[in-house]
């Protein structure tokens, strides 16, 4: 798959369950997505849903996708797989595959994911893809497992977690801006210069470590392991 994110949630497994395949909490930590719905369905077949992602406030790009979960393996472990497509003509994304999968430790739950997708555009959608849109993509996805883990663990609301990070995000901004505006003030003291402060402020906003009460991606593996593969329900999926 092209994009791998992974994490360790020490939480029971019917927990991480709802709170990934439920639509209503599935919205609240996933920053990819602002509504997801489930569509009617007949007995025994895959459930359909359809989802939006706000990018402006006055605009949402929609899709429908096609999933379907394994709650009982042998292995003890759980797997749900999708496909999803956007007809949406600002959608960048025109459609992919993935799948989720819980592995039961000792202590807790591999939770991990594996997705790939078609960018429309075509070339320019491809270099925007490489370079912005992709990175954005696996960056999301690992803030956002971390977001969960938070609120499995530690029982912090995704949207408490999230305002814990827009401040610490405001509080690092200041680190540099307050420096480069003083810039323009008169002269003080060597050590009060503001190039040096900027750089000690530019220093702290990046390698100050994140709360430990705060989303962050960093604390997701981003490589897949050597053995790795992709379910085989995720073949059995027809594209919506």
């Amino acid at each position: 798959m092209g994009l791998y994110i992974e994490t360790h949630v020490r939480a029971d497994l019917e927990t991480l369950w709802e709170r990934t395949q439920e639509p209503d909490r599935h919205q609240r930590w996933d920053l990819r997505f602002t509504e997801i719905s489930y569509l009617p369905r007949a007995e025994g077949e895959p459930q359909h849903f359809r989802y939006a992602t706000r990018v402006l406030p006055f605009l949402a790009v929609a899709g429908t996708g096609v999933s379907a979960g394994e709650r009982h393996r042998a292995g003890g472990d759980r797997v749900s797989a999708l496909r999803f497509a956007s007809p949406h003509p600002l959608s960048l994304l025109a459609e992919g595959s993935g799948y989720w999968r819980y592995v039961p430790t000792q202590d807790g739950i591999r939770f991990l994911t594996g997705y790939d997708y078609r960018p429309r555009w075509g070339l320019a959608g491809k270099l925007a893809d490489r370079f912005l849109f992709r990175p954005l993509m696996g960056w999301a996805t690992a803030w956002s497992f971390d977001r969960l883990r938070l609120w499995c663990e530690d029982g912090i609301a995704p949207e408490r977690s999230r305002n814990r990070w827009l401040l610490e995000l405001v509080a690092r901004i200041l680190l540099v801006a307050v420096p480069w505006a003083a810039a323009s003030l008169p002269p003080g003291p060597l050590w009060l210069a503001p190039v040096p402060l900027t750089v000690l402020g530019l220093a702290l906003a990046v390698l100050v470590p994140p709360s430990s009460r705060t989303p962050a991606a960093r604390r997701c593996l981003r490589t897949p392991p050597a053995r790795h593969r992709e379910p085989r329900l995720l073949a059995a999926l027809e594209q919506p």
